[in-house]
C-alpha cells in the first residue's frame, strides 16, 4: 500500500509552537497522533513512520485482507496437526500467547475464537448467524483447541471450522507500537489513538491529556479523565451494532459461551499502563459483567475501570473512588 505522506498540522497558532499531528483510517478505524517535538524535519519522520507502522500491522493481521499473516493461519492451522503445525512468525506467537493468557485468566471471557461464530455477522446488512451455524460452530468457539508452541513458534487448530480474530488485541497492541516508534525519535508528548484505544506519552506539557469515555448512547463526551502515561481502552456496544426487528442490540462483543451479543453492560474503559493488555481487558471485562469485572480488575496493580451499565449507572474500580 502506497503511503500518502501526512500533513503536518500546527495545532497552536503560534509560529514558534511545536505540536505535530495526523490522522488517516487504517485497521477500520480512524488512527490519530499528535505529538510535541523541536525538529520539524523530525517530526515529518515520525508522523510517516508511526501510520506506516499501523499499516503495516493492518496488512499482517487484518482477518479482512487476504494477503496477511493471520488469514493464513486460519486457512491453513485448521489443516495442520500436531505433527506438522504450521510455522508463524515470532509477532503472530506473541500476539496469539498474549491472547491465551487473557483467555485463562478469564475462564474464556476473552477468546478469540469467537470469530469461528461471529464471522458469520454482518452488522451492515443486519445479518446474524442462523440457529443452524450457531449449533455446529458453537464448539470451535474454545481457546484451549488453539495449540500453540511458542518456542517453536508453530501453530494449529483442533477443530476444523475454528477461525481467530485479533480485533481484541491488535489495535492496542499497535498503539505501543507507535508509541516506541516516537519515544525512538526523542518524543516526550504524544497522544497516539486507533478507535477506542489510546495511549498518552508524558504529560500535555504541563497539563494531563483528558481522555473522554463517550455517552454509550449519545453523541457526547460522558466523562473526562485527566491522564498521563497510560493506555485506555474503550470497549462499547456503540462501536458496531444494529437493532433486530425485536429491539434487541445485537452488537459485536460477543459472549464466547453463547455466540452472542453481551448484554447488561454499555461500555467498559480500562486504564493501565499498556494498550496490550488495556485492550483485552476492556473486552473481557465487557464480557464478564460488572460484579466478576471488576474484581477481576481490583486484583490487578496499576489497572482500573470504568463500567456504564445498560441502566446508565456508571461504577468505578477501587483505584479512581476517592477515599472517605
Amino acid at each position: 500500500m502506497r503511503l500518502l505522506i501526512p500533513l503536518l498540522l500546527l495545532l497552536a497558532t503560534s509560529a514558534q509552537a511545536k505540536w505535530y499531528s495526523d490522522t488517516q483510517d487504517v485497521m477500520g478505524t480512524r488512527v490519530s497522533v499528535t505529538f510535541w517535538l523541536e525538529d520539524e524535519a523530525k517530526a515529518a519522520e515520525a508522523l510517516v513512520a508511526v501510520m506506516a507502522e499501523m499499516h503495516r500491522i493492518d496488512q499482517h493481521f487484518s482477518p479482512y485482507i487476504a494477503s496477511s499473516e493471520l488469514s493464513r493461519a486460519n486457512q491453513q492451522a485448521v489443516l495442520a496437526t500436531a505433527e506438522k503445525p504450521l510455522a508463524i512468525s515470532a509477532e503472530l506467537t506473541r500476539l496469539i500467547d498474549k491472547s491465551l493468557y487473557y483467555s485463562r485468566l478469564t475462564d474464556g471471557a476473552f477468546d478469540i475464537t469467537f470469530a469461528s461464530l461471529a464471522r458469520y455477522y454482518d452488522y451492515r446488512k443486519k445479518l446474524t448467524p442462523s440457529e443452524a451455524q450457531r449449533a455446529a460452530l458453537l464448539p470451535a468457539i474454545n481457546y484451549r483447541l488453539i495449540h500453540l508452541d511458542k518456542q517453536h513458534r508453530t501453530l494449529w487448530f483442533e477443530h476444523p471450522q475454528l477461525y481467530i480474530d485479533l480485533g481484541g488485541i491488535a489495535k492496542g497492541y499497535a498503539v505501543d507500537r507507535g508509541i516506541d516508534i516516537l519515544r525512538g525519535y526523542g518524543i516526550a508528548h504524544a497522544s497516539l489513538s486507533a478507535g477506542g484505544d489510546s495511549r498518552v506519552l508524558g504529560d500535555k506539557r504541563g497539563r494531563p491529556w483528558l481522555v473522554g469515555i463517550k455517552n454509550p448512547r449519545a453523541d457526547a463526551v460522558a466523562i473526562s479523565l485527566p491522564l498521563d502515561n497510560v493506555s485506555v481502552s474503550t470497549s462499547g456496544d456503540y462501536e458496531r451494532y444494529f437493532i433486530a426487528d425485536n429491539g434487541e442490540r445485537v452488537h459485536h462483543i460477543i459472549n464466547p459461551r453463547t455466540g452472542k451479543s453481551t448484554s447488561g453492560v454499555n461500555s467498559v474503559t480500562i486504564i493501565g499502563p499498556l494498550g496490550f493488555d488495556t485492550d483485552p481487558l476492556s473486552t473481557s471485562v465487557f464480557v464478564m459483567g460488572p460484579e466478576k469485572g471488576l474484581a477481576l480488575i481490583n486484583q490487578l496493580p496499576g489497572f482500573d475501570a470504568v463500567i456504564i451499565t445498560s441502566q446508565g449507572k456508571v461504577l468505578y474500580s477501587q483505584g479512581l473512588i476517592d477515599p472517605e
